[in-house]
């Protein structure tokens, strides 16, 4: 995985950001922090939509793609085209991961986990964080 795979379409000073984001917005998207499990206002929604980028407004999510996973944020099996998200290791809090970022903006959304025994068609669990995406009802 590339650390962060090409220049972000959107890019913005932190200062910018920090404008533009409320400061639990800013912790997650910019600072890469997590939101307390089961707290996102997405967790339980089943809304038909479009989930975007909280920071830039890309696209990067369908309802369609949306699943109960009971881990406490909301949960996808596939982004809503293979160039929406970026995926980079992430080796902090003592374990290795994968990280989940906008393409756009390089935004952290959260992290994506791999394997067998998720119920999804791709074998992958997205958890996202609800306030790093907006949802646009359709």
């Amino acid at each position: 995985m590339d650390p962060v795979a090409g220049t972000p379409k959107v890019t913005k000073s932190e200062q910018e950001w920090q404008e533009q984001l409320t400061p639990n917005e800013y912790a997650v998207l910019r600072q890469a922090a997590t939101e307390p499990a089961w707290s996102g206002e997405y967790v339980d929604t089943k809304t038909t939509g479009v989930y975007e980028c909280r920071a830039c407004g890309a696209e990067l999510f369908r309802s369609e793609t949306k699943f109960e996973s009971h881990c406490g944020w909301p949960s996808f099996y596939d982004p809503s085209d293979s160039d929406a998200v970026i995926l980079r290791e992430d080796r902090g809090m003592g374990m290795v991961r994968t990280e989940v970022l906008c393409a756009s903006c390089h935004s952290h959304l959260g992290h994506v986990f791999e394997g067998e025994g998720f119920p999804t068609p791709t074998d992958q669990r997205y958890c996202i964080n609800s306030i790093a995406v907006r949802l646009v009802e359709s």
